[in-house]
Order: structure tokens, then C-alpha cells, then sequence
């Protein structure tokens, strides 16, 4: 009998002072139970519990011994049944990271939809606009929207390409403007993870022109910069799907419509695993199927 399972069989007999009830609910024999308590006695030294003909009791060594153990035994339990789950495709717990505008707006239906087919999963969501190192921070994966990938110590998925545009409020100078060189970088309103300038490359498909962005503003949070455009600030460039809403309310109105900026990609982001655990896998393939369509209702 290996350790832990003798000292559940202690543990069960100190809460039941009954070694042939021990014996039931653990499917052993009445004197397996007691050659199991007695080696436990003999590797301590310690006599554990007082034996008459009607009932076993605890001694005072007993009690302690089962007062410092009980936590340690219920936390082994606890990591044997977690680490079992982990590679179940229909249970177990995800850690994810994800943007702050996704993860209140497109995360959720998918999360509840999941949720119905798979109602034994249990998640943990951290939402930030900065990139996070999920190796670090002991996240399960993390979704992402940013440029191609170049980080060779994780693993990552492409989900889909994200679109980005150009929008200002609708009653500004802004909107009349029919080339990039019209912009001064104060105009400029820079997404920046650490708040800093940026460089935008706009394309009409033959010409690139570069604009130094983010000198009179930035902000990490994509929400910040689409309410300050609309207040009339400058222009911000930000992902399709993220200002539909104010797109088709006339909050703000796509401007320079021929020049466009590098498209970024969705993307899955996991620690280097050698292979997907199971409950990863399933939450992935999920993600990845639905996704989409959630971001064209929303365009």
C-alpha cells in the first residue's frame, strides 16, 4: 500500500473511530485496515489510536499527526484530480489572457456557448492590452491581436487576419483629407502597449507613407483611443470589428479609406507544450470556429 493511500485509510479511521466502517467505504478487508494503521504506527514510532472491543480513539500524538497531515493529503488530492482533468477533453481548468475590448465583448458569447457543451470546464480570464508572458504569468494561452509573430520561445495559432482602418469623428477636418501628408503626427492618436509613439505605414496598393504617430497621444487601450477620436482629438487607427458599433451609430466615420495600414492577425498564443493538452485543444478548435463569425456580426 503506498503512502498516501495509507495515510487516507488514517485520516477516514480518525474521523470515523471505526475501523470496520473504514473498511466498507474504502473496500478493503477490516484487517487490512488494521496491519495498514499498525505499519503507519511502527514507521512513526507513535501509538496513533487507543483499540477496545467497541471503537478506536485518536491519542494526543494521534490528533496532532492528523491535524498537520489533512491539509497536505486533501492538496495532493486535489493536484491528482486537477492533473487528471487537464487531460480530459471535456473538463479541467483554462487560464486565458486576452485583449480588453475582446475579452468584454466577443469572449463572452463564445465562452457561454462553450459553456453549454462543455458545462464541467472552468476558466480563469485576465484581460489586458499589453502583452503578457504566459510561461511567467502561468497562463494556458493567450489570445492576441498584433503583428505576425516572432517570438520563438512560445507556439501560436493563426486565427484569422484583423483589418484595421482609419476613423475620426465625423465634424472634422479629418474627414476631407484625401492623402496621408495631410496628417501631422499631432493628428495622430498611437496604440502603444507602453503608451509610447509609434510609426504608421499607410499603402493605397502602390505608395507606402510613413507617419510618426502618438507625439501629442497614446494610449494602450484601444476603447481610449476610439473615444478620443470621436471627441475630435485626431485619428486613430484601430481594427474594423472594434469600432463597427460606432461606425454604424455616426460616432466616428472611416476616413482616408485608400490608404491602408498593415493587417494584424488574431491570434492564439500557448506556452511551448510538445503537444496541446486535451482541454487546450478543445477550447482552440472551438475558439477558432466561431470566431469569426462573431467578428462579422459585429463589422
Amino acid at each position: 500500500m503506498n503512502d498516501h493511500r495509507v495515510l487516507k485509510t488514517f485520516l477516514l479511521a480518525a474521523e470515523k473511530r471505526n475501523f470496520a466502517q473504514v473498511a466498507r467505504e474504502l473496500d478493503m478487508t477490516p484487517a487490512a485496515v488494521t496491519r495498514a494503521i499498525a505499519a503507519l504506527e511502527t514507521d512513526l514510532g507513535v501509538q496513533l489510536f487507543v483499540r477496545t472491543t467497541r471503537q478506536v480513539s485518536l491519542t494526543t500524538d494521534g490528533a496532532i499527526f492528523a491535524a498537520q497531515v489533512q491539509p497536505a493529503v486533501a492538496a495532493l488530492d486535489n493536484a491528482r484530480r486537477d492533473l487528471r482533468n487537464a487531460h480530459k477533453a471535456d473538463q479541467g481548468r483554462l487560464r486565458i489572457s486576452a485583449p480588453t475590448w475582446l475579452g468584454k465583448t466577443l469572449l463572452p458569447p463564445i465562452l457561454s456557448d462553450f459553456l453549454a457543451l462543455f458545462p464541467k470546464m472552468c476558466f480563469e480570464i485576465s484581460l489586458t492590452d499589453g502583452l503578457v508572458d504566459i510561461m511567467d504569468d502561468d497562463y494556458d494561452l493567450a489570445i492576441r491581436i498584433s503583428a505576425a509573430p516572432s517570438d520563438k520561445s512560445t507556439i501560436w495559432r493563426k486565427i484569422c487576419v484583423v483589418h484595421r482602418i482609419l476613423v475620426a469623428a465625423p465634424a472634422t477636418r479629418f474627414v476631407q483629407m484625401e492623402h496621408p501628408s495631410a496628417l501631422s503626427p499631432d493628428d495622430c492618436l498611437a496604440y502603444s502597449g507602453e503608451s509610447r509613439r509609434e510609426t504608421w505605414a499607410l499603402s493605397d496598393g502602390g505608395s507606402t507613407v510613413t507617419i510618426p504617430a502618438g507625439r501629442s497621444f497614446s494610449a494602450n487601450s484601444g476603447e481610449v483611443l476610439a473615444d478620443m477620436a470621436a471627441s475630435g482629438l485626431g485619428v486613430a487607427m484601430l481594427p474594423e470589428f472594434h469600432v463597427a458599433e460606432h461606425l454604424e451609430t455616426g460616432r466616428l466615420v472611416h476616413v482616408l479609406k485608400a490608404w491602408s495600414p498593415p493587417d494584424l492577425w488574431l491570434t492564439l498564443y500557448y506556452p511551448p507544450y510538445q503537444a496541446l493538452p486535451p482541454r487546450i485543444a478543445t477550447f482552440s478548435r472551438f475558439f477558432e470556429e466561431q470566431v469569426p463569425a462573431y467578428m462579422v456580426t459585429r463589422r
